[in-house]
C-alpha cells in the first residue's frame, strides 16, 4: 500500500557514527533530501562556531544539495525538571535556536522530560515556565522547540503543550518511541497532537515488557531498587528493541496515512541509535519510505 504523498527523506548525520562532515556527504550517497545535526556539544555546539564557520557549514551543506530538517537541542539530565539549572539550559537553547535559524532551519528537536501526572506539583510548574520561556522566544523567531514523544502519552502531552499559550513548543513526533516505552498508539497519537507536529523522526521498533517510563528516561528524584537490572535489561533488548524500518511494531501504512489525514508535509527524518551496519539500516530505511510514497 502506498499513501500517494511525497515527504522529504530526511537521516540523522550522527545516526553514521563517523562525524559531521562525513555523515553529511553518506546522507547525500544514500539518497537523503536532509539532515538532522547534533548543536549540543562538541563541532556543532553554538559555542564553538564563529559568524564566518556558521556561514562555511551553510554554504557546504547546500553545496551538496542538502537542507537541514532540524537540530537536535537534546540537553540531557531530566530535561527541564530541574529548576535550579534551567536558567543555563534555557540559555543554551535559545542559542541553539539561533544558529538553527542561522543555517536555514526553524526547528530545534528535544526532550524536556517526562511530564508529571500532577500539574500542581513543583516538577510540572518547572517544566511549564521553561516550556512557556521557550515556546516565547520561538514564536518571536518564527520557529519551534519540538518535543519528541515516548515519555508519556499523546493525550497527556497534548493537555501540557494547550497550557503553554502559544506553539513556539510543539512536537517532533517518534512514534517508534511511543510503541517501544508507553505502549501508546503512534496512529491515534498523529491525531491526537495534530495542531503540534512540526518534525518526525523514522524509527521503529517492538515493546518487548512493559516498564515504567522513568526507568528509561529518568527522572527527578525517582530511583528503583532495581534500577540496575532494568537499566542492564535495556541495553540487552528486553524491554525494548529498536528495529529496521518495517520490522518494528509502527503500522507504517496507517501511520503515514494518519500523517497525510493532519496535512503534515514536512521531513520523515531516519534515526537508526543501534545496530552494527547503521548506513545499511538507513540506506535500506531510505528505500522503505520511498516505496511507501
Amino acid at each position: 500500500m502506498t499513501v500517494n504523498q511525497h515527504w522529504k527523506v530526511g537521516v540523522i548525520v550522527d545516526s553514521f557514527q563517523i562525524g559531521v562532515r562525513q555523515g553529511l556527504v553518506k546522507a547525500k550517497e544514500v539518497g537523503a533530501d536532509g539532515v538532522q545535526i547534533y548543536a549540543v556539544q562538541g563541532e556543532m555546539d553554538p559555542a564553538n562556531l564563529d559568524t564566518d564557520t556558521r556561514k562555511d557549514w551553510k554554504s557546504y551543506i547546500s553545496s551538496l544539495g542538502l537542507d537541514i530538517t532540524a537540530l537536535v537541542g537534546d540537553l540531557g539530565g531530566h530535561g527541564f525538571q530541574d529548576k535550579t539549572v534551567n536558567a543555563a539550559k534555557i540559555e543554551k537553547s535559545k542559542r541553539i535556536l539561533d544558529l538553527a535559524v542561522e543555517l536555514g532551519t526553524n526547528i530545534v528537536t528535544t526532550h524536556i522530560g517526562i511530564v508529571p501526572n500532577d500539574p500542581n506539583s513543583e516538577i510540572y510548574d518547572s517544566m511549564h515556565r521553561a516550556c512557556e520561556e521557550l515556546s516565547t522566544y520561538a514564536t518571536s523567531m518564527n520557529a519551534f522547540f519540538a518535543i519528541e514523544t515516548g515519555p508519556e502519552t499523546a493525550a497527556h502531552l497534548k493537555q501540557f503543550l494547550d497550557g503553554l499559550g502559544s506553539k513556539g513548543v510543539s512536537v517532533n513526533f517518534d512514534p517508534a518511541n511511543m510503541v517501544m516505552v508507553t505502549g501508546d498508539d503512534p496512529v491515534q497519537g498523529v491525531y491526537t497532537l495534530r495542531d503540534y507536529i512540526v518534525h518526525t523522526h523514522a524509527k521503529d521498533g517492538i515493546r518487548v515488557k512493559e516498564v515504567d517510563p522513568r526507568e528509561v528516561y529518568g527522572a527527578l528524584g525517582y530511583t528503583s531498587a532495581d534500577h540496575h537490572l532494568v537499566e542492564e535489561m535495556i541495553k540487552a533488548g528486553k524491554i525494548f528493541k529498536e528495529l529496521p524500518l518495517g520490522e518494528g511494531g509502527v503500522k507504517w501504512d496507517a501511520y503515514l496515512q494518519a500523517l497525510k489525514d493532519i496535512g503534515y508535509t514536512g521531513y520523515l527524518t531516519i534515526e537508526r541509535e543501534v545496530g552494527d551496519n547503521p548506513e545499511a539500516d538507513i540506506r535500506a530505511a531510505v528505500q522503505f519510505l520511498r516505496d511507501k510514497m
